[in-house]
């Protein structure tokens, strides 16, 4: 599989297309007014502590405060327990209970050490108060009516590790398969912590596999630095009274070149000289297999236009994906659920209903997978595919969906075909899905997705000029300020019962066109 990553710079903002054989597998937008807040760590206010939700609210200095549930806040290290248990024991000469063990708590940098020195209690009420100043990181961005989702565990990413300062664990990335090699980094990232004294854990991302040692090291120090750079800032501003933001994510451009190439990148396109030369420079420090393949584009043609990503964009926002053979699907996002419906369409096969039903469910398995990555679905899915009598083709089915599946970065989880034929999964949601990054409910129907017919509106006319009569007595004349579609049936087909309606109320009715109106708006006017 050959990919290609494609840079597009203009003064409003960045995007980032991933191409899998030419075809667009992933789109990246960032706002340059509405910059993502994943990764981002800040300085916050408790601002309300709810414990009937073992959670709190803490503002960050954005629109609105973000959210942070007890099971986001980090662990008491081990070690900094049992020396906390000492060091009480040697003071008060209490004993602790056994069920301290489970104390989480808020971090409290210790700038000499870069350890977190964790207080006590299990519950959010004894860990959290109003006004306390917390040091946090945001995992999810605003969704919707939803502010940010918090936890106190940071985590710094480089290109190879990740480093985790509250934590004593030392991870290796599942896509790694290869048992020889996971010992190999394993065992080479706990030389290197000691090596260099690094308090914390570690994770190799997918991209340490077959790394040298020296490389992983450099990836370290710098971890190390950034983190004594950021424990740093947070003492510098503590005694501010307002939330303030100590780290910033990299920008959407560097970000793409540190997560998302891989040996199998063959090119990097730019189509802007400052942002290339950027890149370039970032790729030479962090990432130098792939500074040779960052290309800058100059034509004059748009470059996602020649790439056809501004088709497929628009093809994205779309209810229906059509496949090859002829079926299609139907996607539909909700708050609570994104629903997928498979159907044959125009395909009829060629064997028997059994084995049309079988390939396109089989079809449809690869452009779901797309579409989740393309769109950036997440949440609960449920996925409709077309009934199946035989088992081992909803086994097919299924091995082939999983098998999609494991080109997505995001975290996703499948269950069996259920007994009304469906099949439910989930997959990690971290930022707003390619539809609400783009678009906005409809100012017509709020997002229903359709409106009432002109009839509808017509017979609530009718209803509204009745309670009208019967409420004032003096109006002689109603007129109807309407949609032209409404008043053209209100004249025409309507006509008939427009003159019964006169003759019953004994009152003329006009009618006037207005067209600002949505075909749902309407107004009685008494003269």
């Amino acid at each position: 599989m050959s990919e290609e990553l494609l840079i597009n710079i203009s003064p409003m903002e960045s995007r980032v297309a991933v191409l899998d054989n030419g075809i667009l597998g992933e789109i990246y937008i960032e706002r340059h007014h509405k910059l993502g807040l994943v990764g981002n760590i800040y300085l916050g206010t408790v601002v309300r502590v709810l414990p009937g939700m073992q959670a709190a609210f803490v503002d960050i200095g954005q629109s609105r405060t973000a959210f942070l549930h007890v099971n986001d806040m980090q662990r008491e290290p081990r070690a900094a327990k049992k020396a906390t248990d000492t060091a009480k024991n040697q003071t008060n000469g209490a004993i602790e209970s056994a069920t301290d063990d489970l104390d989480v708590t808020p971090p409290v940098v210790n700038t000499h050490s870069m350890e977190v020195i964790p207080t006590s209690k299990t519950l959010i009420q004894h860990r959290l108060h109003e006004s306390q100043r917390i040091l946090v990181q945001v995992t999810k961005d605003q969704l919707g009516s939803k502010g940010a989702r918090l936890t106190t565990n940071v985590s710094l990413p480089s290109r190879y590790l990740v480093y985790l300062p509250s934590s004593e664990h030392i991870g290796i990335s599942q896509r790694i398969d290869g048992e020889e090699e996971r010992t190999r980094l394993k065992t080479e990232l706990t030389s290197l912590m000691q090596t260099v004294n690094l308090k914390g854990g570690l994770i190799a991302r997918t991209a340490a596999e077959r790394v040298p040692v020296d490389k992983l090291e450099e990836d370290i120090y710098y971890l190390l630095q950034l983190w004594r750079t950021i424990c740093a800032r947070r003492q510098e501003i503590n005694h501010h009274q307002s939330s303030e933001l100590i780290y910033q994510e990299l920008a959407l451009p560097l970000r793409s070149i540190r997560d998302l190439v891989h040996a199998d990148t063959e090119k990097v396109i730019i189509d802007n000289e400052q942002i290339y030369e950027q890149v370039r420079y970032f790729a030479k420090e962090f990432v130098p297999f792939v500074y040779d393949r960052i290309v800058h584009y100059t034509a004059e043609q748009s470059l996602f236009d020649v790439h056809r990503v501004e088709d497929d964009l628009k093809d994205a926002l779309k209810r229906r994906v059509d496949l090859k053979s002829g079926g299609y699907l139907i996607i539909d996002q909700t708050e609570a659920m994104t629903t997928i419906d498979v159907n044959t369409g125009s395909f009829v096969g060629g064997r028997s209903l059994e084995d049309t039903v079988y390939k396109t469910n089989l079809e449809a398995t690869h452009a779901i997978a797309r579409q989740l990555r393309l769109r950036n679905l997440g949440g609960i899915i449920i996925l409709d595919f077309i009934d199946m009598l035989e088992q081992q083709h909803k086994d097919d089915v299924l091995e082939s969906l999983q098998s999609q599946l494991t080109q997505d970065y995001a975290k996703t989880k499948i269950t069996q075909v259920s007994e009304l034929g469906l099949v439910e999964m989930t997959r990690k949601r971290t930022r707003e899905s390619l539809g609400q990054q783009l678009c906005e409910p409809c100012s017509t129907c709020q997002g229903r997705g359709f409106v009432k017919t002109a009839e509808t509106v017509c017979f609530e006319i009718f209803r509204e000029i009745m309670r009208c009569a019967r409420t004032y007595n003096s109006p002689k004349k109603f007129t109807v300020v309407a949609h032209a579609a409404v008043i053209d049936l209100l004249l025409t087909s309507e006509s008939d019962t427009v003159a019964d309606l006169e003759y019953l109320l004994g009152r003329v009715i006009t009618f006037d066109v207005e067209n600002l109106y949505t075909q749902e708006q309407y107004d009685i006017v008494l003269d």
